[in-house]
């Protein structure tokens, strides 16, 4: 598509781009009309017959896109993603994109849609922020059958002995609602319910979200949904999905949305669009479905994990790869000069408000006061095996001076550095990140786990808090410390580890 001099707002450059019909973009993947079902011109979803039809294929060069520590504001990981899949087209590489769906609560709140920005968009992206093709919708329904189930099992009699004050299962919204956040329930004659204290999640939060991500087949998912634990009985027993009977009544309201959907981008590259769990609470990765169907499909299958490398590339290590089985060849760091900036301690950003004027003026020496995240977040990825590039995410903003000490600080790290621009100039600005990428990817992988899962459920935190975060020890509280023995004891101990932390900071401080 035509770049224009004067820069155009994100939905003025997505309405008028020049969409390829779905069915082109899917024969450009290796898909045939029979691995589709249409949702309009411009969208499709993929059907999992589909994983069949493509298994003697070669497998992509797999790459994760992941950032150092972002400001509020997000460093562009999802652009960074867009474009690096279209610069790779510009070096004559086919790649594909597999990339989260968005939720209406960041969409309508100050951060906005998901779908990349300026000339490195997914389209058609008013479709993409708003409803997709229904799978956020299919996610809430599922997680509130399973509400409405529990407690009219109560109702009923309560034959599982559920401890009404045990429940942990909550119902779910896709909207920001702060009065729904804690309520009670059951109010009002005895035929409307027990009253008690519950409240509503966002939708993505859900595990049925979570689950939606990890799982790698329409069975697997049933047995997912049937292990789902919804709180404790009267023994202090788990009781879970399966014991409710509702685990075959959530698949099948889920039986459309474990379909990957199909979209592209502002230069027509294929994006594969699907599910979308928060980084800062479950493990903040595209499906394993996508992802075991895009590996097949060109030369490199590029996705992101959210947040900072500590947070998402941490869990996509260590929680997705051992659910799909895949092994990664090269991390994307972004990293941005105001991000590196704030890293300073100096300034403060508040979203929604613009930079402060002091954090805009030329001053490398912030860069390097900053850059101690970086280079955590380069030795996160290494600690992995990965060969990590870091790209400099280009804002009209930034000095020459201020870039070039990312350089050196790359080159210092060891680790390749490139200065991308893709957000102005589309594929063709990130032509450099896309050739570094490529010589990273082609380096024999070491690939490694952080821990065994047969360790202790402590020993695996600690690794994770230790190697990561940076963390000198760790100190349990009383009520963490029971439930650690409470979740050895139902047999939960040899499980991945899916931290809860806050995404501002790699310690437990924002």
């Amino acid at each position: 598509m035509a770049v224009m001099t004067s820069v155009p707002s994100d939905i003025e450059i997505a309405q008028a781009a020049k969409l390829e019909p779905i069915e082109a973009i899917a024969e450009k993947m290796g898909l045939s009309r029979r691995d589709i079902e249409f949702y309009g011109d411009t969208v499709a979803k993929v059907k999992l017959e589909a994983l069949e039809h493509l298994q003697d294929r070669p497998n992509a060069k797999y790459v994760l896109v992941t950032s150092i520590t972002p400001t509020p504001l997000g460093e562009g990981k999802s652009t960074t993603l867009v474009g690096l899949g279209q610069g790779m087209q510009h070096i004559g590489r086919r790649a594909t994109i597999a990339i989260r769906q968005p939720s209406q609560g960041p969409t309508f709140g100050i951060k906005g849609g998901a779908a990349g920005g300026g000339y490195s968009q997914v389209v058609p992206m008013e479709q993409f922020n708003l409803h997709m093709t229904g799978d956020i919708h299919a996610v809430t329904a599922a997680n509130n059958l399973l509400a409405a189930m529990i407690d009219n099992h109560i109702y009923q009699g309560n034959d599982l002995r559920i401890d009404p004050y045990a429940i942990t299962w909550r119902r779910v919204l896709d909207v920001n609602d702060r009065e729904l956040r804690y309520l009670v329930s059951g109010l009002g004659s005895k035929s409307d319910g027990r009253p008690r204290q519950t409240g509503f999640d966002i939708s993505v939060a859900s595990e049925v979200m979570a689950i939606l991500a990890l799982t790698t087949s329409l069975r697997d998912m049933r047995e997912r949904f049937g292990r789902i634990v919804i709180g404790q009985n009267e023994d202090r027993q788990p009781v879970t999905a399966e014991q409710l009977r509702a685990a075959g009544a959530m698949t099948v309201l889920m039986k459309e949305a474990i379909k990957p959907n199909l979209f592209q981008t502002l230069e027509n590259t294929p994006a594969l669009v699907h599910a979308g769990p928060f980084a800062n609470i479950a493990h903040g990765n595209s499906s394993v479905l996508a992802d075991l169907i895009g590996i097949k499909t060109g030369d490199y299958l590029l996705t992101e994990a959210g947040f900072g490398a500590d947070i998402g590339a941490e869990k996509f290590f260590n929680i997705k790869c051992r659910a799909s089985g895949l092994r990664p060849d090269a991390a994307v760091v972004v990293a941005t000069i105001r991000a590196l900036k704030l890293h300073t301690g100096k300034y403060r950003v508040v979203p929604g408000k613009p930079l402060p004027a002091e954090m805009l003026v030329e001053n490398p020496d912030d860069i390097y006061l900053g850059a101690a995240n970086l280079r955590k977040q380069i030795e996160n990825i290494r600690q992995h095996g990965v060969s990590p590039v870091v790209c400099v995410n280009h804002f009209p903003t930034d000095h020459p001076s201020e870039v070039d000490a990312v350089f050196a600080i790359a080159q210092e790290m060891g680790a390749r550095c490139a200065l991308s621009d893709h957000w102005a100039a589309g594929g063709a600005g990130a032509v450099d990140l896309a050739r570094m990428v490529v010589e990273a990817a082609a380096e024999p992988t070491g690939f490694k786990f952080l821990y065994a899962l047969d360790q202790p459920i402590k020993a695996k935190i600690e690794t994770i808090a230790q190697r990561i975060y940076g963390a000198g020890e760790v100190v349990y509280e009383a009520k963490a410390e029971a439930q650690i023995r409470q979740y050895e004891k139902n047999g939960f101990g040899n499980l991945p580890i899916c931290m809860a932390k806050t995404h501002l900071s790699l310690t437990a401080d924002p």
